[in-house]
């Protein structure tokens, strides 16, 4: 990904990024794009019915991720409050779908993967409020 190439060329930014952000946005996109994968490899299992609160939190989780990566990005008129709350809630998201991903995780290897990388994206988002202002 680009992101810390980007944001390094922002002229409000002028090479001062915060890498725990940079690293967030991009766990983000990652996290929102392996939970659509699995919520699609959920829909092709046998097991379907089984798996209808993964597949939803699959979707959640990636919507969250997504919309919580684009406002991390955005640093014109940055508003650290609204960014902070985001990564609050894009870390919950992505304990909720972490553990029901892992309930599956010994039958579908789409579901162990998913945990893994909702716990990385988590821990990016602790990790990366922790470091902006309070």
């Amino acid at each position: 990904m680009h992101v810390q190439e980007m944001i390094n060329t922002h002229p409000q930014v002028r090479g001062r990024a915060n890498d725990a952000l940079i690293r967030c946005i991009e766990e983000c996109y990652s996290c929102a794009q392996t939970c659509t994968s699995c919520a699609d490899a959920c829909l092709a299992e046998d097991n379907v019915r089984s798996l209808a609160q993964c597949i939803r939190l699959d979707l959640d989780c990636a919507d969250v991720c997504n919309i919580t990566g684009r406002m991390a990005t955005r640093r014109t008129g940055s508003d650290e409050e609204m960014i902070r709350r985001m990564l609050d809630a894009c870390a919950a998201a992505c304990r909720l779908c972490g553990d029901e991903c892992e309930k599956h995780a010994s039958m579908h290897e789409h579901c162990r993967i998913c945990a893994e990388a909702c716990r990385r994206c988590m821990n990016a988002c602790q990790e990366a409020g922790q470091g902006m202002k309070h």
